[in-house]
């Protein structure tokens, strides 16, 4: 039997949620009202992918482990797709200029592009351009 689910819901924990609204907001990325308020916003990835932005104490609720630490450990690369090369440059020049790390040089290889940065909350993002097979 497959399983295949509708939506995907990515929970991250962020320290300061009005700056990390702020920030995905200044890339061009919209949130989704109904699910947002003073615990966690959610960030609109596509028409059924959401990336929970949680404040750490709400986060905290859903775990009984510790948050991992952003600045030493990486628990998650969140990978997007980009329509375009052009496209994953200007979505990590928007990154860094809302004040985001750069994570690694951009790779260009025969199939695909991308680039990578580190967010306010020190999650690690790639911006992947994948030709079409």
């Amino acid at each position: 039997m497959s399983i295949q689910s509708s939506h995907i819901f990515v929970n991250l924990p962020v320290k300061n949620l009005e700056k990390s609204v702020s920030f995905f907001k200044q890339l061009g990325f919209e949130f989704e009202n109904n699910m947002t308020n003073d615990d966690g916003a959610a960030l609109i990835i596509g028409p059924t992918s959401y990336v929970m932005l949680l404040t750490e104490a709400y986060f905290k609720g859903f775990t009984k482990k510790e948050i991992a630490d952003t600045s030493s450990q990486r628990e998650v690369i969140l990978t997007i797709s980009a329509p375009s090369k052009e496209k994953v440059d200007e979505l990590i020049s928007l990154a860094l200029t809302a004040g985001a790390q750069l994570a690694n040089e951009n790779v260009d290889d025969e199939f695909m592009y991308y680039g990578s940065f580190i967010d306010l909350d020190g999650h690690m993002w790639e911006v992947l351009y994948m030709q079409e097979m």
